[in-house]
């Protein structure tokens, strides 16, 4: 255990003033007997492009933060200003987490932890021998190593980007061997879903700022499960759309919790109680706890 017992961290993102991390964090510490302040540093409020990403970094750094949180659109951006990565922030090409310590800053992926103990809890049993991944940026390279490492016998990578896709998609036949992993740019999405066992969407539609589906509505069948990554809102119009043809869903809710989390461990060296975080969260949100 970290012999600290205050600590300061914040978010790195644009558009998260809504965030809810600040509120999960600093109760989670005081219920610790730590004092944990959690600082919003969003590169829309202070009209900032995100080159100007690392800045932020090295501010945060020598303002004594103990580490900071990364956000939309950030994760890559700030892989080539850190002085090392996590195993699985390396293999996955994406950071959600930096910790400064002993002088260095070390990039962390707790996101596709997130996004496994997430599919796990909300989505136990279902197929996997085939999904697609709508969006092949930081947060989705972490939910397709997730749910590779979970057992997926094959993924196929759709972006807009259709070189992004393939980058991703050669990155993660590299590390899972033996299993199918595909790309395609978003002509392949429909004909792919027609036989898929599940989508994961990691793109910003859907979010509040950025509302709208990510998908012709037809393109969804009931043999589908659909794992949303966006959490704000919960219910967004993709989850709602494939519910009412009969698809299991998941929101994004839970993967923000317990990706928080672990980043909580790494910031304090205090293991959290995650299931009392996703309860606090619950109730942050207004809905009524989960029964499994």
């Amino acid at each position: 255990m970290d012999s600290k017992t205050s600590f300061l961290t914040g978010l790195i993102g644009a558009g998260i003033g809504a965030s809810l991390s600040p509120p999960l964090h600093e109760r989670e510490a005081e219920l610790h007997g730590l004092r944990l302040l959690y600082r919003l540093l969003d590169l829309n409020a202070m009209n900032l492009d995100v080159a100007k990403t690392p800045g932020l970094l090295t501010t945060a750094r020598q303002m004594g933060f103990a580490g900071v949180n990364i956000t939309h659109p950030c994760k890559q951006v700030v892989l080539g200003h850190l002085d090392g990565l996590s195993p699985a922030a390396a293999a996955i090409g994406a950071v959600n987490t930096v910790v400064f310590r002993d002088g260095k800053a070390t990039g962390h992926n707790t996101d596709w932890l997130g996004f496994a103990h997430n599919m796990r809890r909300g989505l136990p049993g279902v197929p996997m021998r085939h999904v697609v991944l709508l969006g092949a940026g930081g947060a989705g390279a972490a939910a397709a190593h997730a749910v590779l490492t979970l057992g997926a016998d094959a993924v196929t990578v759709v972006d807009v980007d259709r070189r992004r896709a393939d980058t991703l998609a050669e990155r993660l036949r590299g590390q899972f061997a033996g299993k199918r992993i595909m790309a395609g740019d978003v002509a392949l999405l429909e004909p792919c879903l027609a036989t898929a066992d599940g989508l994961i969407h990691a793109t910003p539609t859907g979010m509040t700022a950025n509302p709208g589906l990510p998908l012709p509505p037809d393109a969804l069948r009931p043999h589908l499960w659909v794992a949303d990554l966006v959490y704000t809102p919960l219910d967004t119009e993709l989850l709602r759309h494939a519910r009412a043809v009969g698809c299991r869903t998941l929101d994004g809710g839970g993967i923000l919790v317990f990706q928080a989390a672990e980043a909580f461990r790494l910031f304090t060296g205090v293991e959290p109680d995650a299931e009392r975080m996703l309860r606090h969260f619950d109730t942050l949100v207004g809905r009524a706890p989960a029964r499994l």
